[in-house]
């Protein structure tokens, strides 16, 4: 039971019906996707202003609790969910849900910390301009939660990470105070840029309670191929070749291996083979320009041709479909952003978030792919993601019929074996997902003593009761 001192207060801030209390309303908020955490709290807060969670952060701060800020609990390290029944007070940021202005001639868009990426991306189509973040989880994940992990995504290639497409942020500091940086500039050198801090510190320096995003032109032209591929050496030289005919105008190459996509198939509605015959590797490529086009020409649609049919004489690619429509091009892209969610499906799966340098993809792969087949006979490496920036999602899915508890519980030791092999490749451990509970043990392994003492000060002076996410990162 809450303490009723605390709890009265809190009625008092943000009202009786967002204070929750009871366990069915709490237990959506208590239980990440991937049912690796169970969470547990006295209450459940859903403030509707800055200044409510202003006032909730104050009372907090001066009286001992701890606040677990969350989004859409669409994360995927454990961070947002709560672990001490008596202190740790979920802050559910879903109400802040405005979209507070958008700026079509400048190219920005202010927005609540609760708004979701799709009413972003739909506010931004309204006003012809683009918000190019996208994720798997775009209908439900929120864009605080967003800009506090520092979301990559299937852009990045193109637009870069969740902090290059921010320009300014307005944060609630654990002793209440609003840190006001709303600014839409995009020159500013006075002094620290403070914003890139809160950026992907997963909610542990400060609140964020709004944000403003950079847009930019809609595309005017687009074009998507999925294409068989023989191995990731091979996607290397695509991406290589495509890179260099393309230039800015390559906005996404994807890496997906043959069981990734007979998960899909198996598994996500809708799901359909664009591909007549089974090839062990594939690549989904997207053109984009944001260049008129005279009736009946497609800038696009000649450069992705003259790609493929390169790679064709190359050797590089064994057959190729081009999306014929957005419908077409939209369930090409189903396929890819399914491929995690399906794979629950196929039992127990120990994940993966980790990049190299784009050059070393292919020889990570063969390396790792053979590491933990050695490890679990019989075990399905299903590894895929951004091939254009290094990011490798390397999943690993249960032997068929085995055990799923005990393939689980050797979840450490594959991390250490795959971690061990990304760690010889000058790769990092956590590419886009961020550090949360789920990795914090690991950081001791991965960073040196100085990085981690500067992030211990860091933290120290922004939150020094430890108010905001306790044992999270840190």
């Amino acid at each position: 039971m809450p303490d009723p001192v605390h709890h009265a207060r809190f009625v008092e801030i943000v009202g009786e019906r967002n204070v929750l209390t009871a366990p069915e309303d709490m237990a959506p908020f208590l239980r990440e996707w991937r049912d690796l955490y169970q969470g547990e709290t006295p209450m459940v807060l859903r403030p509707g202003t800055r200044e409510e969670v202003s006032a909730i952060l104050a009372h907090a701060d001066s009286n001992g609790l701890k606040i677990v800020p969350q989004g859409g609990n669409t994360g995927l390290v454990g961070g947002q969910i709560p672990c001490d029944p008596e202190r740790e007070v979920v802050l559910s940021l879903g109400r802040l849900n405005r979209i507070r202005e958008v700026d079509a001639e400048g190219f920005a868009m202010t927005v609540e910390a609760g708004t979701t990426l799709q009413a972003i991306h739909d506010a931004a189509a309204e006003a012809d301009r683009m918000f190019p973040l996208t994720l798997g989880s775009q209908g439900s994940c929120q864009i605080g939660g967003n800009i506090s992990t520092n979301a990559g995504g299937t852009a990045v290639l193109a637009y870069g990470n969740t902090r290059d497409l921010v320009l300014g942020l307005e944060v609630v500091m654990p002793d209440g105070r609003v840190l006001e940086g709303l600014r839409s500039l995009r020159k500013d050198n006075t002094g620290y840029d403070l914003k890139q801090l809160f950026i992907g510190s997963e909610g542990t320096l400060g609140v964020v309670t709004a944000a403003v995003l950079k847009l930019f032109p809609r595309p005017r032209a687009q074009d998507v191929a999925f294409a068989g591929i023989a191995s990731p050496h091979d996607a290397l030289a695509l991406f290589a070749s495509a890179r260099a005919r393309a230039g800015s105008m390559l906005t996404g190459f994807e890496l997906m291996p043959r069981v990734g996509i007979e998960f899909t198939l198996r598994h996500l509605a809708g799901a359909r083979d664009p591909l007549a015959e089974a090839h062990p590797w594939y690549v989904l490529m997207e053109l984009s320009s944001g260049t008129e086009t005279d009736e009946g020409e497609n800038p696009t649609r000649a450069l992705m041709e003259t790609i493929l049919g390169e790679a064709f004489e190359a050797g590089l690619v064994s057959d190729a479909a081009l999306a014929e429509s957005q419908a077409q091009a939209a369930s090409f892209w189903h396929l890819r952003h399914g491929m995690s969610e399906v794979q629950r499906e196929e039992g127990g799966s120990i994940k993966h978030d980790v990049s190299v340098p784009v050059a070393s993809v292919p020889d990570f792969l063969d390396e790792a792919i053979a590491a933990v087949e050695a490890m679990v006979p019989g075990c399905r490496p299903v590894p895929f993601g951004h091939m254009g920036d290094g990011n490798i999602h390397f999943n690993v899915s249960q032997p068929v019929g085995a055990d799923k508890a005990g393939f689980i519980a050797r979840w450490d030791e594959m991390n250490e074996l795959v971690h061990g092999i990304v760690h010889r490749f000058n790769g990092s451990i956590s590419a886009e997902h961020g550090i949360g509970r789920l990795k914090r043990d690991l950081l001791a392994e991965v960073k040196n003593p100085l990085e981690l003492e500067l992030m211990k000060r860091v933290k120290a002076a922004f939150d020094p009761n430890t108010t905001l996410n306790p044992g999270r990162v840190l």
